[in-house]
């Protein structure tokens, strides 16, 4: 079953925006932290952003002043504004979050299948 799903990629042209969305299926009651991340050579995955549930923001230092992480804990939802893209950007991005489920099960490892970000003119 998936738990997380991803949206809003597509492909846009250096200098463009776009907006992920992370979409809680709804077997999760709440999302603690929240973290997008994408592949980087040598390292696996690298963190471009993360919120925690109160709120505070870390970003990787190549997206800083580009990307803005934010959540609707209303609707369970977190969202990664991205602008200016760089063609470096171009990734598949999918976020990670800890959850409390509808059963009261707390998961601090679960993962959407993410979404794929292409920027080229």
């Amino acid at each position: 079953q998936v738990q997380l799903v991803e949206s809003g990629g597509g492909l846009v042209q250096p200098g463009g925006s776009l907006r992920l969305s992370c979409a809680a299926s709804e077997s999760i009651f709440s999302i603690r932290a929240m973290g997008w991340y994408r592949p980087a050579p040598g390292k696996g995955r690298e963190l471009v952003a993360r919120i925690t549930s109160g709120g505070s923001t870390n970003y990787a230092d190549s997206v800083k002043g580009r990307f803005t992480i934010s959540r609707d804990n209303a609707k369970n939802m977190v969202y990664l504004q991205m602008n200016s893209l760089k063609p470096e950007d171009t990734a598949v991005y999918s976020c990670n979050a800890e959850v409390i489920f509808s059963t009261g099960r707390y998961a601090n490892d679960v993962w959407g299948q993410g979404t794929q970000v292409t920027v080229s003119s």
